[in-house]
């Protein structure tokens, strides 16, 4: 979550005039995320978030990412549920954008996730792909293989300002995953951005998964692989195999990975680690003048990528 467009409040409130939640008592810009520009509503009826669309975020996608919600709701998975105007429509505009208020999710993320915590999300990551088998909707994962190139020609002649020698590194990965990428694994909806600030936790008990605005239809297991990337390396970067082992068996134990997703997961945990160090250095690069959002540091993702390319099987991951 961001703010990159601001609201005023005359226009916010002549917003929500169109909505049965109250009246509006304050409310504030939210600064984690790189996405869309959101913001927390106290209203005389309780908490809400707004959320104006931008960037990646093509609004003809949004009917997509609504229905998900509300079908993941009715299949039992904790998430905002889309708040409908009095004429039943979920989205609006506001400031120029595109706009959605959700219901708020108690709970709180967790900045250092534990193996209880990876095995929480193990578990409700499965749930979501079984849950998302029979949604009807589809949308083509536009931060997959293909889109990759676009964002490196983005990039790099720009990338080697963030470190020597990183365009080439890219460069060789890159080609190496467009030559050997799967095709032929179980596909689905997939989360594709589960990173801990987009799960919610009471205690150590997981309370609801929010920010649907990545998802799509790809592979299932390169969530798995996306969600190993983000709950399972320690803070100097260093992979921990008790993490992995907890999420991977919480998952499994839910939906089992087949022979052929488990022989392929490091070849997936290359690409998800590839992917975010590609947006990380776009938007590293091209933050906007006066944005309220602190881009997030590519590196990280370059040094977890080392780490898959050094990857024999799936056991490193600690998956028996």
């Amino acid at each position: 979550m961001a703010v990159y467009t601001d609201v005023a409040a005359e226009d916010l409130s002549a917003f929500l005039a169109a909505y049965e939640i109250g009246e509006l008592l304050s409310y504030k810009g939210i600064a984690e995320g790189v996405e869309n520009s959101n913001f927390l509503m106290h209203t005389s009826r309780g908490y809400f978030i707004l959320t104006l669309y931008e960037k990646r975020v093509a609004a003809g996608d949004l009917p997509f990412f609504i229905g998900l919600m509300e079908h993941l709701a009715k299949n039992g998975l904790t998430c905002p549920q889309p708040v409908k105007n009095r004429a039943g429509e979920a989205l609006g505009k506001l400031a120029g954008r595109p706009a959605a208020i959700v219901t708020f999710l108690d709970g709180m993320w967790i900045r250092k996730p534990s193996a209880q915590h990876g095995a929480a999300l193990g578990e409700a990551l499965a749930r979501l792909h079984l849950a998302g088998a029979d949604f009807p909707m589809r949308r083509p994962n536009a931060l997959s293989v293909e889109g990759w190139r676009p964002l490196f020609e983005a990039a790099q002649g720009r990338a080697d300002r963030l470190q020597p020698g990183l365009c080439d590194t890219i460069a060789t990965e890159l080609a190496h995953l467009e030559q050997h990428w799967p095709r032929d694994l179980p596909q689905g909806v997939i989360h594709a951005d589960l990173f801990p600030d987009n799960v919610f936790f009471l205690g150590d008990r997981l309370s609801g998964l929010i920010d649907f605005y990545f998802a799509c239809t790809d592979t299932l297991a390169y969530d798995v692989a996306i969600c190993l990337n983000a709950w399972c390396f320690e803070p100097d970067h260093s992979y921990n195999v008790t993490k992995g082992r907890a999420l991977l068996q919480a998952y499994g134990r839910a939906r089992e990975l087949s022979s052929a997703e488990r022989a392929v997961l490091p070849l997936l945990a290359r690409g998800a680690a590839l992917r975010f160090l590609l947006t990380r250095l776009v938007d590293w690069l091209d933050v906007p003048p006066g944005a309220l959002v602190k881009p997030k540091d590519p590196i990280e993702y370059f040094r977890k990528l080392r780490f898959h390319q050094a990857v024999g099987t799936v056991r490193d991951y600690g998956l028996d």
